[in-house]
């Protein structure tokens, strides 16, 4: 049996969320656990997520929350091999040039093609992280 990915998303607007969820819940090849707030995601990393797709504007409801970025280092503290793809409404490259300083894998604008970029990342890293495998396994032999 083939092992499924255990992804976690990561946004406040809780009707986004749920539909994210809704999404990736109708492929077979997903462990989803959702996060309402980026600290309740830190708290929980410990349970190895293989990629979290994350939303840029964590703060928006609390404004005592800590920010996407924040999140971000947060995880990348924690391990630095987690992919994680930035979610966020911001169509500005200064934004998205900010998340890939931070270490994010890529960075999505929400829009109405947004789920369907997304599983299309979420395969592009596999795949590669499929082919460093394979690359390492042949290295290691010459």
């Amino acid at each position: 049996m083939k092992n499924k990915i255990k992804l976690f998303l990561v946004d406040d607007d809780v009707v986004y969320l749920k539909s994210l969820e809704m999404y990736f819940r109708q492929y077979n090849n997903f462990t989803i656990n959702t996060y309402s707030t980026g600290e309740n995601c830190i708290e929980n990393l410990a349970k190895n997520p293989d990629i979290i797709i994350l939303d840029y504007q964590l703060n928006g409801i609390d404004k005592e929350s800590k920010n996407g970025i924040e999140i971000l280092d947060g995880i990348k503290a924690y391990n630095q091999g987690i992919p994680v793809v930035m979610l966020s409404s911001q169509d500005k490259i200064e934004v998205a040039v900010n998340c890939m300083l931070h270490k994010s894998c890529d960075y999505v604008v929400k829009s109405e093609t947004v789920f369907i970029r997304l599983k299309n990342k979420i395969n592009a890293i596999f795949k590669f992280k499929k082919i460093q495998r394979e690359l390492n396994w042949y290295m290691e032999r010459m």
